[in-house]
């Protein structure tokens, strides 16, 4: 009879590791900027990225190194450090040292030996802002710019296969959703408001054109079915972004 795998998918995997690190100190965005995880330090913005693989290999490395070499991309965003996020390194270790790519492994924990919960611990500890960063854990990549964050957490998981995400198109995607409830139609003045680029949805199957404005078509995206908890959040939102000229579609 096989061995049951601690971790049967990336994405257990990846949820293993938000269990155990502190929400406190942390915030995880789950499928961020092209990482797994993009896990960012309250207190000063600091970030981490993490690729998630159920093994070792030179694939995963590959995703946490910087896509595109040369000094004429020497000023795109990225973390403060990098990170691949797997059971077990192999024979990895001292290359990714060289490399400044620093691997997080589980580690099977009584719950009762520490105050966090779960059933794994991850080490090496996550870098507090007070840490001299010397030695081999978290060398710092100094990016001339941090990735950009999304204005909503992504209700996302992490590490799932062909993964649905949060971006700012979604963002605003949802936002016109909220319009379409709140009166019924959308007017080209909510596009030109959300700086969205309206030919997209003027096909019929999105939006579709009525009396007065646009209504919702046939096949008009569940955005509440794919972000529950962020749809209600911008929802709760809905004053501080609101057209001026709230019911107005001329």
């Amino acid at each position: 009879m096989a061995k049951e795998k601690p971790f049967p998918t990336e994405a257990a995997l990846c949820a293993a590791f938000l269990d155990w690190i502190d929400p406190e100190i942390w915030t995880a965005y789950p499928e961020c900027n092209g990482w797994d995880i993009l896990l960012v330090r309250r207190e000063d913005g600091f970030q981490i990225g993490v690729e998630a693989k159920l093994r070792m290999c030179v694939e995963v490395v590959n995703q946490a190194l910087e896509e595109y070499g040369g000094g004429y991309t020497a000023t795109r965003p990225g973390p403060d450090c990098r990170a691949v996020l797997v059971p077990s390194c192999a024979s990895f270790g001292i290359i990714c040292r060289y490399l400044g790519v620093q691997i997080i492994q589980p580690y099977a924990m009584p719950e009762q030996w520490g105050k966090r919960k779960g059933k794994y611990r991850f080490m090496p500890e996550l870098p507090k802002r007070a840490d001299s960063h010397t030695g081999d854990d978290w060398q710092e990549w100094c990016p001339a710019e941090r990735h950009k964050l999304p204005a909503y957490v992504p209700d996302v998981t992490a590490g799932a296969k062909a993964p649905v995400q949060l971006t700012d198109w979604k963002i605003k995607a949802i936002k016109l959703a909220i319009l379409l409830e709140k009166r019924g139609a959308v007017a080209r003045s909510d596009f030109k408001h959300l700086r969205m680029d309206h030919r997209r949805w003027l096909d019929g199957a999105w939006l579709q054109p009525a009396a007065g404005g646009f209504v919702a078509g046939p096949r008009f995206p569940d955005l509440r079915g794919q972000h529950p908890r962020v749809y209600g959040e911008i929802a709760a939102d809905y004053p501080r972004w609101k057209p001026k000229e709230e019911g107005s579609l001329l």
